[in-house]
């Protein structure tokens, strides 16, 4: 059975799609059998578009299915109260059954949470509940500005505590830089001891990113508990 990877982040908007779709690109390329899964997402049209993050990720993996989120919802909101303006029930054991499925299949299931850590999947669940679910390793995406030490460690912490491995630490960069950026992963190295930390440079698209994704690779697989 292969392994599953949850990317999560510390906040909405902080390049998890960005990543994931670099990292899976990566390791398909490097000849992982990697399958990408966005269980749910919210803020999408009527029609699949290809800015999607699920039809991304499914796109960067070159898999024929899953193509987009398992569950798709219109509103811009967290899950579950999308699904409670469309009179649509989350079906997180169906997703938990079928990622466990695929991991059978194939060596990683990298799979993609909605907003951060402790954001709402449903009104039940969480990413860090899908990770527990399904004994998944979390690597934890964060943007390179000025706050991202307290956010980042409060991610830390909720997963020490939860007895979930923290694969990695990516930092992404912003779209708005301040003095902490370049910064931040060096003052999260020095205050953690931590070191399975990386960053992402400022870059137009995320298969220019896949190459530095080669130090994130060996967090995935190897033993580190």
């Amino acid at each position: 059975m292969g392994r599953v990877l949850v990317i999560s982040g510390t906040d909405t908007e902080v390049g998890k799609t960005f990543v994931g779709a670099a990292l899976v690109r990566r390791l398909v390329d490097q000849g992982f059998d990697t399958l990408a899964v966005k269980p749910v997402e919210s803020g999408v049209g009527a029609e699949v578009g290809e800015g999607e993050d699920g039809v991304i990720l499914a796109a960067a993996a070159r898999q024929k299915s899953p193509t987009q989120a398992l569950q798709r919802l219109r509103a811009p909101i967290a899950p579950p109260d999308a699904a409670d303006l469309e009179k649509v029930k989350l079906e997180f054991d169906k997703w938990v059954g079928q990622i466990r499925g695929w991991a059978k299949m194939h060596d990683l299931v990298v799979v993609e949470g909605a907003g951060g850590l402790l954001s709402p999947l449903t009104w039940t669940q969480t990413a860090l509940s899908l990770a527990e679910r399904l004994d998944a390793r979390v690597l934890l995406v964060a943007s390179d500005k000025l706050g991202t030490i307290n956010h980042t460690l409060l991610c830390m912490e909720v997963l020490e505590r939860h007895n979930v491995e923290l694969a990695g630490i990516v930092l992404s960069a912003p779209r708005d830089v301040d003095r902490s950026t370049g910064r931040n992963l060096a003052a999260l190295a020095k205050f953690t001891g931590f070191r399975r930390m990386t960053s992402v440079p400022g870059m137009d698209s995320w298969e220019r990113a896949a190459p530095i994704m080669d130090v994130v690779i060996p967090w995935i697989f190897e033993d580190i508990s």
